[in-house]
C-alpha cells in the first residue's frame, strides 16, 4: 500500500450512519507496471491531491516530474515518494504563472526524463471573499495560476510532442463549481469553467496528434491547503457533510486512483469526459426538492392523506 495520509491530510469524523457503506478503499485500482516505461508530469506535485496523483502513478511504475514554485517541498515530496515505490520522481521547480518559467520547465523535464506521456495540470489558487472585496491583483492572481498556468503547460508541451510525434494522456483538476458557478469564489469559479472548455476544446482538436484531454471534477477532499483557505474556522465542514448523500468527504486515493485511469491506455477511448466525483454532493444542491429528506414518515403519512384527497388539478 503506497498511499500516505502525510501531513497535508487532515483527519475527517463523520457520524452520517451511510458513511459506513460507503467507506474509502486505500489501494491502487490499475495493475502494478500500468505505467512502466512512462513519463508523467504534474504541476502542483509536492502537496495534497497532487502529492497523492504522483504516488500513485510511481507506485504503478512512471517516471514521475513533479513541477510547482517551492522547490524545496517538491524535494522532500520527491524523495519521500521514490523512497516508497522506488521509482524516480524528479523536482523542478516552475512557476505556471511566468510562461517563461514553464518553457524552461518542460525543457528540463524532457532532458531528465523525456516526453511527458502524462500531463496533470492539478495547480490552483483560491480563497473565499464576497466578489466586491476582490481587487483586480486578487482576480489576476488566481486566473493566472488557474487558466493561464493550465494554458501555457498544455501549449508548451503539446507543441514539444506535436513536433516529435508523441501522443499523451492530459487530466484538468477542477471542481464541480465550474459546472454550475458560486458566489465568494468567482475567481476561482470562472477560471477552472475556463479549464474545462480548454480541455474540451482541445479533446476536440488535438485527437489527431494521439493527445486526449480529459477532466476531473473533485468536490470536497479535506486537505490542509484547501481547507485553510476555504473553512478557515472548520465550522463548515459538518455542513458540507451533512448535504453529502455518501455522508463523508473525498480521499486523496480515489481522486489519485481515478486520475491514474484516466492516464492510463486503460482509459485510451476517453477523450474529452468531464467527470463528477463528489459523493453525490451537487445532485443534491441542484434538486428542487431534495430538501424533503427532513420530512418524517408521519409528515408523509399526513401529507399523502391531504394529496389524495384533492380532486382535480
Amino acid at each position: 500500500q503506497f498511499f500516505s495520509r502525510g501531513p497535508n491530510v487532515l483527519h475527517q469524523d463523520s457520524s452520517a450512519p451511510q458513511a459506513a457503506f460507503f467507506s474509502p478503499l486505500q489501494k491502487v485500482m490499475l495493475p502494478p507496471n500500468t505505467f512502466q516505461g512512462k513519463v508523467a508530469f504534474i504541476t502542483g506535485g509536492g502537496t495534497g491531491l497532487g502529492k497523492g496523483m504522483t504516488t500513485a502513478l510511481s507506485s504503478l511504475g512512471a517516471k514521475c516530474v513533479i513541477a510547482s514554485r517551492k522547490l524545496d517541498v517538491l524535494k522532500g515530496t520527491a524523495d519521500e515518494i521514490s523512497s516508497k515505490t522506488g521509482n524516480k520522481v524528479h523536482a523542478i521547480q516552475c512557476d505556471v504563472r511566468d510562461p517563461v518559467s514553464v518553457k524552461n520547465a518542460v525543457a528540463e523535464t524532457i532532458q531528465v526524463a523525456g516526453h511527458p506521456d502524462v500531463v496533470i495540470n492539478n495547480a490552483a489558487g483560491n480563497f473565499i471573499s464576497p466578489s466586491e472585496r476582490l481587487s483586480a491583483n486578487a482576480w489576476k492572481t488566481i486566473t493566472d495560476i488557474v487558466l493561464n498556468g493550465t494554458a501555457f503547460v498544455t501549449l508548451e508541451i503539446g507543441k514539444e510532442l506535436i513536433k516529435v510525434k508523441k501522443g499523451a494522456a492530459f487530466l484538468a483538476i477542477t471542481t464541480i463549481y465550474a459546472e454550475s458557478g458560486s458566489g465568494f469564489v468567482l475567481p476561482s469559479a470562472s477560471a477552472k469553467a475556463g479549464v474545462e472548455a480548454m480541455s474540451k476544446s482541445l479533446a476536440a482538436e488535438w485527437g489527431r496528434y494521439g493527445m486526449r484531454f480529459n477532466v476531473i471534477q473533485p468536490g470536497p477532499i479535506k486537505t490542509k491547503g484547501a481547507f485553510s483557505r476555504l473553512d478557515p474556522t472548520g465550522a463548515f465542514e459538518k455542513k458540507m457533510i451533512e448535504r453529502i448523500p455518501c455522508g463523508r468527504l473525498g480521499t486523496i486515493e480515489e481522486i489519485a486512483n481515478l486520475a491514474a485511469y484516466f492516464c492510463s491506455d486503460y482509459a485510451s477511448w476517453v477523450n474529452g469526459a468531464v467527470i463528477r466525483m463528489d459523493g453525490g454532493e451537487y445532485v443534491s444542491m441542484a434538486g428542487e426538492f431534495n430538501d424533503l429528506k427532513r420530512v418524517t414518515k408521519e409528515q408523509w403519512d399526513t401529507m399523502e392523506a391531504m394529496i389524495r384527497k384533492t380532486k382535480g388539478s
